[in-house]
């Protein structure tokens, strides 16, 4: 029998019996006659006075503490680290565990922003399915794809500045380096390589960029005279960088949406903390929660 019917056919026994007593007035035989502990009966009684018939269902038990309970400080944190970084439940899952070795679960995180009305994606937004075949190269430096980000940014007058965000990203790590220039132009692709090839800890072997006027013949031949090989994507191909472009993603939902423009130097300088936590500290979901670091200690040893 259903539970709800077995629940229902519950109900009309205790209030016949309930209004049978009431009638006849006679509670001992009506209690006898139907065995009914006088304890129950009594119960019953209570609540039907109190409530009416919607106090004699059973109601399903609620215990006062739960042993997977979320407590309040790691909901602060799961809050924190979306609106602060707008990490998805995941990720968060995976965050917890790590640097606080806290253990909830994916769904566990995604109710707790749920509960307090948090989202990472915006109504009626979609995720675009990829149909290309996805590959990684398994050594680091072996092949790192570059592209620019345009920026708009507004000023404390309420003008609107444009920036360059310079960023390059190993396929088999996923360590990146990203550097903002005023300019988007051979010179600056130039400077922002010496960078990379400074910043990265190990050494590169091929360089991948689309066909943009920044990464042409001056850009080419500085990248070839310092030992590494350049090559361009095909045309019309941006999956090919699948790896920064969807970088460039992460920087937008977990930066620049939090980010308030003052000058160029607060920006930099809040841009290499950005870069230094990617690197360091945010679990990548693509490498099981790993850091790129972390995934780079692994390739290495």
């Amino acid at each position: 029998m259903h539970p709800e019917v077995k629940n229902e056919l519950e109900v009309r026994f205790k209030q016949t019996v309930l209004e049978l007593a009431k009638v006849t007035r006679f509670t001992s035989d009506v209690i006898k006659e139907y065995d009914i502990p006088r304890s129950s009966f009594y119960r019953w009684k209570k609540l039907y006075d109190e409530k009416g018939k919607a106090g004699l269902y059973k109601k399903k038990p609620i215990p006062l503490s739960h042993p997977k309970r979320i407590t309040p400080p790691v909901v602060d944190l799961i809050i924190k680290l979306q609106t602060e970084y707008q990490l998805g439940p995941e990720r968060i899952r995976l965050h917890l565990e790590r640097y606080h070795g806290i253990k909830i679960s994916e769904s566990a995180a995604y109710r707790t922003l749920k509960k307090h009305g948090l989202s990472r994606l915006e109504k009626g937004k979609r995720k675009r399915s990829i149909h290309t075949k996805r590959y990684a190269k398994t050594v680091p430096g072996h092949h790192v794809q570059v592209d620019v980000k345009f920026l708009i940014l507004k000023n404390k007058e309420g003008k609107r500045v444009h920036r360059f965000q310079y960023t390059t990203i190993d396929d088999a790590t996923r360590i990146r380096a990203l550097q903002i220039y005023p300019k988007h132009n051979q010179v600056y692709a130039i400077k922002f390589m010496d960078y990379v090839v400074e910043k990265f800890p190990f050494r590169i072997h091929t360089i991948q960029t689309d066909r943009g006027h920044e990464f042409q013949a001056l850009f080419h031949w500085h990248v070839e005279d310092n030992g590494m090989q350049h090559r361009y994507i095909r045309p019309r191909t941006p999956q090919l960088n699948g790896k920064v472009e969807r970088s460039h993603r992460t920087d937008q939902e977990e930066f620049y949406q939090m980010l308030s423009y003052k000058d160029d130097v607060d920006l930099g300088q809040k841009l290499n903390a950005w870069e230094n936590f990617y690197n360091f500290d945010r679990p990548h979901q693509s490498h099981g929660g790993k850091t790129p670091y972390k995934v780079m200690k692994c390739c290495l040893t």
